[in-house]
């Protein structure tokens, strides 16, 4: 990677820059996080690669071509016998991996003019930092059931498994290859972890994760004694009202008979 940068470096101050001796880059871990992913992968785009191979007045455009790893991926050609880049798509080569298939075109990244990586910090503007220096394999999860997407389709790639991937600068008028680079060393994408080995040890843990689950199950343990508590309140109020008012019950019940009885005695 830092081979790489330093190449980037002469190629923006002029210097010779050889397409067909570079590959394309895995994207920066700062700038790209949680890459590759199960279904894609970023790259860097082109910056500075294909300068030499421009001319005034011409008019290009940069494909890029995938394919899955494989002994013979290095030799894969992406061009016919007239020079013409290959129109393979994803559905032709099943995946990549029967061939290499066209997975994008953009326009040529302006040498001159490279993102400033330094805005990736403001919010207004990483996204349009983001969009310019980086290229997402695999981002495009509706192409594949539209039958008129226009343009190249860039389904999500296969979990798990090993890629390869190629820049080509094409003529647009002419519709040749120009320049090429070679193909990329192997990328894989992430493979979904299994519940038995995911690690549940608190030792794992972080310690304001410790923190606050320790609050919480506090917390929580003081909610359910506060329920407890409300519904013996509850019960005990219950049985205080009920035992006053059979005990009423009973007192008038009692009073009644001698009032009846002094009424007897006065009629006598």
């Amino acid at each position: 990677m830092q081979g790489h940068w330093v190449v980037l470096v002469f190629c923006w101050l002029g210097q010779l820059c050889v397409a067909q001796n570079l590959r394309p880059q895995i994207a920066n871990p700062k700038l790209a996080t949680n890459n590759p992913t199960l279904t894609t992968i970023a790259l860097e785009k082109p910056f500075c690669v294909f300068d030499d191979s421009l001319f005034p007045g011409s008019s290009y455009v940069v494909y890029l071509y995938a394919m899955a790893d494989s002994a013979s991926t290095v030799s894969s050609a992406v061009t016919d016998n007239s020079s013409k880049p290959l129109n393979t798509t994803f559905q032709d080569t099943n995946g990549g991996q029967l061939g290499p298939y066209r997975a994008a075109l953009f326009n040529v990244p302006n040498c001159a003019s490279p993102p400033m990586l330094a805005d990736v910090v403001n919010v207004k503007k990483v996204s349009d930092v983001l969009k310019q220096y980086l290229f997402r394999v695999g981002d495009d999860v509706t192409c594949l059931y539209d039958p008129n997407f226009p343009g190249a389709c860039n389904p999500p790639l296969a979990e798990d498994t090993t890629y390869r991937f190629k820049y080509l600068l094409v003529d647009v008028v002419a519709g040749v290859v120009k320049d090429q680079t070679l193909w990329s060393d192997p990328m894989k994408t992430s493979k979904v972890k299994q519940s038995s080995t995911i690690d549940t040890w608190p030792g794992r843990r972080s310690g304001g994760m410790i923190v606050i689950t320790s609050i919480l199950s506090t917390l929580m343990f003081l909610l359910v004694v506060g329920f407890l508590a409300s519904i013996f309140v509850f019960v005990m109020a219950s049985g205080e009202a009920s035992t006053e008012t059979r005990h009423e019950s009973q007192t008038t019940q009692q009073g009644a008979p001698r009032s009846l009885g002094s009424s007897e005695g006065v009629n006598q």
